[in-house]
């Protein structure tokens, strides 16, 4: 508990960010709320993956469609983007995964020497048998063939020890969703949301979708977003709202 109460004056490595684009498309609205917010039928949505550098060390944050699974799915390949970004997939040391839907665990196979951290309430809803209704098994078929190394968390898990790269539980989404801080020396700290909310509307009028998990978990999670984003003076970035991009640097370019 005493390193996330750490500083982050006292963080040595330089931290960075990078926003990777993980498909683009369209979405219905009206599926996002259960209080009948929207009215119309289709809207802009996006699908963002991250890259962060700490030092030499090197994490992934979502990893998107399998490009050409769906008609979202226009990303090019995880590990072209990585390569383009100076990495090779064999270095990443941790992916991160906010939850266990496809449109962000399609490409974990190529980070074949990373620890995937996980909420341990999505991971054992991977692997229950039957899996969980929405769980993508395919995804993480590697993994569990190859027992890949794989860190269930119950909490929140402070990457490096140093609070620069934090995940937060934040349930309701999915019983083991989870959220990322990311703490820079020039753009300060980011909040990036996974499916904890999926537009800016959603995050400012406690919107849930009717398919999530658990109504109450959501709105608690949001609630955490947003005192988080207050006592911080947090960026927040909403994953899936194309409003958001610019927020970061067009790729190739990191925020720091």
């Amino acid at each position: 508990m005493g390193a996330l109460l750490l500083s982050f004056a006292s963080v040595a490595q330089e931290v960075t960010l990078t926003r990777l684009d993980c498909g683009s498309g369209t979405n219905d609205p009206r599926r996002f709320t259960d209080t009948f917010a929207y009215t119309e039928t289709s809207r802009p949505f996006t699908f963002s993956c991250y890259l962060i550098r700490r030092g030499s060390d090197v994490m992934v944050w979502d990893t998107g469609f399998l490009p050409g699974s769906t008609p979202n799915a226009t990303n090019k390949p995880l590990a072209d983007l990585l390569r383009q970004a100076n990495v090779n997939p064999d270095d990443v040391k941790h992916v991160g995964i906010s939850h266990f839907h496809a449109d962000h665990t399609g490409q974990l196979a190529v980070l074949k020497n990373a620890t995937l951290l996980i909420g341990k309430g999505d991971w054992d809803g991977i692997t229950a048998t039957p899996p969980m209704a929405g769980a993508n098994v395919k995804g993480f078929a590697e993994w569990i063939a190859e027992k890949r190394k794989v860190e269930p968390l119950t909490g929140d898990k402070d990457v490096y020890g140093d609070g620069s790269v934090v995940v937060l539980r934040a349930p309701g989404h999915t019983p083991g969703h989870s959220i990322l801080l990311v703490r820079l020396k020039e753009m300060g700290p980011v909040l990036l949301s996974g499916d904890a909310v999926h537009f800016i509307e959603n995050y400012t009028g406690f919107g849930v979708p009717g398919f999530n998990v658990d109504r109450a978990q959501t709105l608690a999670s949001i609630q955490r977003m947003q005192e988080i984003q207050k006592n911080l003076k947090a960026t927040v970035i909403i994953q899936h709202d194309p409003r958001d991009i610019d927020k970061l640097p067009a790729f190739p370019a990191a925020a720091r």
